[in-house]
């Protein structure tokens, strides 16, 4: 079955890079590099897998990932959470607010395949 990812990052670099890894692994994935109607697209898509970042220009990963958790055919999408920002308030807000996971920049290939396989993983034990 091929797994749907769906990369909502605005730095064309790590959009770029994640996208190369997560296909060569075998993952299709969708990428979105603004926040305004980032809501609509997750829908929209319907992915198995939403990897989110946290400072977006029209509107904030949070506020995203707040809205996402509030419709019931989303709530219980994984969403892994990117962010340059990696202070515990960052982390304890994103937790609060429903992540799946937190991770911050920069990180290693080896890291993003661990958390995209595990979201995955467990999404389908559930």
């Amino acid at each position: 079955m091929n797994r749907r990812v769906l990369l909502i990052e605005d730095e064309p670099n790590i959009l770029e890079a994640i996208r190369f890894l997560l296909t060569r692994e075998g993952w299709q994935v969708e990428t979105h590099s603004d926040g305004t109607d980032a809501v609509e697209v997750v829908r929209q898509a319907g992915p198995d897998l939403v990897i989110l970042d946290m400072m977006l220009p029209g509107r904030s990963g949070m506020d995203i990932l707040r809205d996402l958790r509030g419709i019931d055919a989303l709530a219980r999408l994984p969403v892994l959470m990117l962010t340059a920002r990696g202070q515990s308030r960052d982390r304890d807000m994103a937790e609060k607010a429903g992540v799946s996971r937190f991770m911050t920049k920069p990180f290693s290939n080896a890291e993003v395949l661990t958390a995209v396989r595990d979201l995955l993983a467990q999404a389908t034990r559930t």
